[in-house]
């Protein structure tokens, strides 16, 4: 840079500047003292010499003034314009403004630096722009910067794990809004906390050894599970990962952590190993008890802020009783066991009736709870959350309740826990009646008294219990393996029996009946089987069990009865009832083979007299002779039979023709007639005989035997020993009916029918149990008439169909009128055959109660005899059956009169046997009358039927009849029948004889 001619100038112009003014200011001086020196100079030589002094000196300073003008010019053009133009441009240049340009217009040292001002400008511009770059990319890495920390922290924000950072110091720097909420604490204020304060104070020890290991870098990084504590006090499993982190120069600066809840695994892990334990105590067949106990504590000790109950549903699923509390109170146990569960009923009772969870979070104010509101704060509980046990077929076991101390809601976690342990207290529950049920089973199958086999699908055997050893006389190892068929049978029932009974099994599921066996002896039993098919899953036959009692005891004791039944106790001949069925059978076999049947009624001559004389003894020893000495005489396919006293009947069957019979009967009459020793005595009776033959005399069985009674008559008043055939007396009775039978419509229309009722006591008891309704004929010319005169006549006619009604309705009728009075006693009314087999006779039944309301339809009994289901059995127990449907009882009249076999008396569905009269009036003389009481009443007791006697007419019947087991009674002894009137006063003053009052049933032999 060129400066050497700014310099010289500058300098010149200062040393002349400097001179001029030294020379000013020294002839100033001088021109000063000059002046003083003139003044004091005498001469005028001195003072022009001084003049001339005066004047250089003024020229001398004007030429300096001059050039100093010339100076200040060549400064301000050359210098101070450019030093503005500098100064201008600077400013320009400090405004930012570096586009500007200083044009100096000259070639000094300023016009260069202006250039140089020019081209510091313009790098200046340079640096800004790249000072600006580089300031833009500051700022946008700033911004990232910023960003990226924002969504950092957001990050951490969201994350579901706690995340944390602590300083060398052990105090927390940061935490994440997860770790603040997992510890609850106030946005910020974990932040400065020491983290050994957050954990469970038992762990505390080790949670700092731990922090400090990692801080002081003996390790590296942990990976634990423990315990934390919240701020509001409750803990947390937590598993912690941590880390340490250096600075650039590899010093520990702190540890950062991530904290996840792991409570519901650690939970989970410890309720299954509980639930373990509580599986164990059943496999070591804990009692109920013990294992819901356990279970319980397991829960409260996993959550000791829970108290846990357990509650049972009774049997008949009305009430909750007590199955495990352990930290519930005493008082609080007490107080609740026995609740009755409903709609409402605190949360236990609300949930068992609904079967529905029910969460009460504050017990205090829940209408649920207002009843027990009181024992809830004494037992210091405030929230209860109930859960139903419920069985794996849906059925309400109890339920499962968690107590807290605090009013609060239960969470996600909560709700779960309650629902697992309420489905493991159904497992122990029902695990535990099932090993009840089993053990009970394993009992009833040990000591049954009915021997139980079980096979598999291929009915070979796989158990049987003790009694069937004790039955078969098989042992169980014999048995196993088998099949039973093979092993046990006798050989008595056909290969179609036992293929029927397998399709009903697989039909049905199962079958019931007797089964002829064989013991392992050779010994034939009678056996009364229950086979029961229990399938699989898919459905498929899985096992036969089989269970089976002896019934051959029974079945001989049943042949015995029915051999008192239908045999004669004396002479061992078939009785009425055999008689009645077997005369009924060669009718139907008649019909079909185009035979006749004779039917013979053959009375004793004479014999009234011998055994008045000679005693019982001798007679009945003449009876069975005779008897004996007529069957002799008689075909085997004949039937001979006693139908009382000395009175026989005999069936002649497989007739060609009437004339056949006429030597049968010549036989019977010699028979009859002929001597008979008995001991010292001999003997001789006659016989009258009445004979009818059927078809020509075709009538029903009953019928025959009435018609042949009536022959046997006409043959004793025609002089006795001889026989005498019904032909006429046929004709004649006709006639005589139908004449009986318009006397009758007549009667009825006009009401000359009325009812006489007959009481029934309890002789036991002394007290009136019912009447039975008898019809009486007021008839206006012969008086009152017996049913016997006129009923006969209606057998089997619509007449006696329309009697039976009206006595129905005349009896309820009273029975409505009785009730009033006060007096609600029941009444049997008795019924013929045609009027129980009527179609409708149910719905005209129900008609007749619906008329009488007031009256219960349980008080009305109705009374049958045996004849009248002997012909369509199926029919009258369906009408028997649709009529108890009503509420109407059934009572078998003339029991032991009739001609059903014990089979109709199985099946029909009479409540109430009626022992003939005729036996029972007899049988304090007759030992076959008495046999046949005593069958009746042990049949009645064998089918489970109630029994009654009539013809009580002494007392000392009704005390046989009491020790004989019948404490039902009727008869003359009691009361005589009577009118309706006089029967309320009579119940009012009746009194048993006191012989009977509170006499019990003894054998009597």
């Amino acid at each position: 840079m060129k400066i050497g001619f700014l310099t010289r100038l500058i300098i010149a112009v200062a040393v002349v500047f400097l001179l001029a003014l030294v020379g000013v200011i020294v002839g100033m001086v001088q021109t000063h003292d000059a002046m003083d020196v003139r003044q004091a100079l005498p001469t005028p030589v001195a003072r022009n010499h001084l003049d001339r002094w005066v004047q250089w000196l003024m020229v001398l300073v004007g030429s300096g003034l001059a050039t100093l003008v010339a100076f200040a010019y060549y400064i301000r053009r050359y210098v101070l314009k450019p030093l503005q133009q500098l100064e201008h441009h600077a400013q320009r240049i400090a405004l930012g403004d570096y586009a500007a340009r200083c044009d100096i217009q000259s070639r000094n040292e300023l016009a260069e630096l202006g250039t140089h001002f020019n081209a510091m400008a313009h790098a200046i511009e340079d640096d800004v722009a790249h000072h600006e770059a580089v300031q833009d990319v500051i700022t946008r890495a700033n911004t990232d910067l910023a960003e990226g920390k924002l969504l950092l922290q957001q990050i951490l924000d969201t994350s579901s794990v706690g995340i944390f950072m602590v300083d060398m110091n052990g105090l927390i720097t940061h935490a994440n809004r997860s770790m603040q909420d997992m510890f609850r604490w106030p946005a910020g204020e974990l932040v400065g906390q020491e983290y050994v304060a957050l954990v469970e104070p038992s762990q505390r020890g080790v949670g700092r050894r731990m922090m400090l290991e990692l801080l002081g870098g003996t390790v590296d990084a942990t990976d634990v599970q423990r315990r934390y504590r919240r701020a509001d006090g409750t803990e947390f499993w937590g598993h912690l990962t941590g880390r340490r982190f250096l600075d650039i120069h590899g010093q520990s600066q702190g540890l950062v952590g991530v904290v996840v809840d792991i409570t519901e695994k650690v939970w989970a892990q410890q309720r299954q190993q509980q639930h373990n334990e509580v599986m164990q105590l059943l496999l070591e067949k804990a009692p109920m008890a013990v294992a819901l106990d356990a279970m319980v504590r397991n829960v409260e000790a996993i959550n000791p802020v829970m108290l846990c109950s357990i509650l049972l549903l009774d049997a008949q699923g009305r009430h909750l009783h007590h199955g495990a509390a352990p930290r519930l109170p005493d008082f609080f146990i007490r107080a609740l066991d026995g609740t009755a569960i409903g709609p409402g009923v605190g949360s236990c009772g609300a949930a068992a009736h609904s079967g529905q969870r029910v969460i009460v979070e504050n017990i205090s104010t829940h209408p649920w709870w207002a009843p027990y509101a009181a024992l809830a704060r004494s037992a210091d509980l405030a929230a209860c959350w109930s859960q139903p046990i419920v069985s794996a077929q849906g059925q309400v076991l109890g339920t499962f309740a968690i107590y807290h101390r605090q009013p609060c809601a239960p969470n996600a976690m909560d709700l779960q826990l309650i629902e697992d342990e309420a489905r493991l207290a159904s497992v122990v529950i029902e695990k535990v009646r099932a090993e009840d049920r089993l053990q009970l089973a394993a009992r009833v199958f040990t000591h049954a008294r009915e021997g139980i086999v079980i096979t598999d699908a291929q009915q070979r055997i796989v158990e049987v219990n003790a009694m069937f050893t004790q039955i078969t006389g098989y042992s169980r190892e014999e048995a196993l393996g088998s099949n039973p068929r093979k092993l046990l049978q006798s050989g008595r029932h056909s290969d179609d029996f036992y293929a029927a009974r397998k399709k009903e099994i697989l039909d049905h599921g199962f079958w019931t009946g007797e089964v002829w066996n064989q013991r392992k002896n050779g010994e034939v039993f009678a056996e009364m089987l229950t086979i029961s098919l229990v399938r699989d899953a898919q459905g498929a036959p899985q096992n036969y069990v089989a269970l089976f009692t002896d019934i051959t005891p029974m079945k001989e004791h049943q042949r015995q009865l029915e051999h008192i039944a239908h045999f004669d106790s004396l002479t061992n001949m078939p009785n009425r009832v055999l008689l009645a069925d077997r005369l009924e059978y060669a009718l139907t076999q008649c019909l079909r083979r185009e035979h006749a049947v004779a039917v013979v009624y053959l009375d004793l001559d004479g014999f009234k007299a011998v055994n008045d004389l000679h005693g019982h003894g001798v007679g009945d020893t003449l009876l069975v002779t005779l008897a004996q000495r007529m069957r002799a005489v008689l075909r085997e396919t004949d039937t001979l039979a006693r139908i009382g006293g000395d009175e026989f009947v005999a069936v002649l069957v497989d007739l060609v023709s009437v004339q056949e019979t006429e030597p049968v009967l010549q036989r019977l009459l010699k028979a009859a007639s002929a001597p008979v020793d008995v001991g010292d005595l001999s003997l001789q009776v006659s016989a009258s005989i009445g004979v009818t033959t059927y078809p020509h005399d075709k009538v029903e069985a009953d019928l025959l035997l009435r018609h042949a009674d009536q022959a046997m008559y006409v043959a004793k008043q025609a002089g006795k020993n001889r026989y005498h055939l019904f032909d006429v007396a046929q004709d004649a009775a006709v006639q005589s009916q139908r004449e009986s039978l318009d006397h009758i419509r007549r009667a009825l229309a006009q009401q000359e029918f009325v009812l006489f009722y007959q009481p029934k006591v309890n002789m036991q008891t002394g007290t009136v149990k019912g009447a039975e309704a008898l019809v009486r004929w007021q008839h206006p010319q012969r008086g009152l008439l017996a049913p016997a005169s006129f009923l006969p006549t209606l057998e089997n006619h619509s007449l006696g169909v329309e009697l039976g009604e009206w006595v129905i309705a005349s009896a309820l009728q009273q029975m409505a009128r009785w009730q009033a009075q006060g007096l609600a006693l029941p009444v049997s009314v008795n019924i013929g055959a045609r009027q129980l087999q009527q179609t409708g006779f149910a719905a005209r039944l129900a008609g007749l109660l619906a008329a009488q309301p007031e009256v219960a339809p349980q008080q009305l009994e109705l009374e049958i005899l045996e004849t009248s289901v002997l012909e369509d059995l199926v029919q009258v127990c369906q009408t028997i059956n649709d009529c108890q449907a009503l509420g109407v009882r059934f009572a078998l009249d003339d029991f032991g009169t009739g001609y059903s076999s014990l089979t109709h008396l199985r099946h029909l569905p009479a409540e109430v046997i009626k022992i003939d009269q005729s036996f029972v009036r007899d049988m304090l003389e007759d030992a076959d009358d008495l046999a046949i009481v005593k069958g009746v009443i042990g049949l009645a007791a064998a089918f489970h039927r109630e029994v009654i006697a009539e013809g009580v007419e002494t007392h000392d019947h009704g005390t046989l009849l009491l020790k004989l087991g019948c404490a039902m009674a009727q008869g003359y002894a009691i009361a005589r029948p009577m009118p309706a009137h006089a029967l309320p006063a009579w119940v009012q003053g009746w009194q048993a004889h006191p012989v009977w009052v509170g006499n019990a049933a003894e054998k009597c032999e």
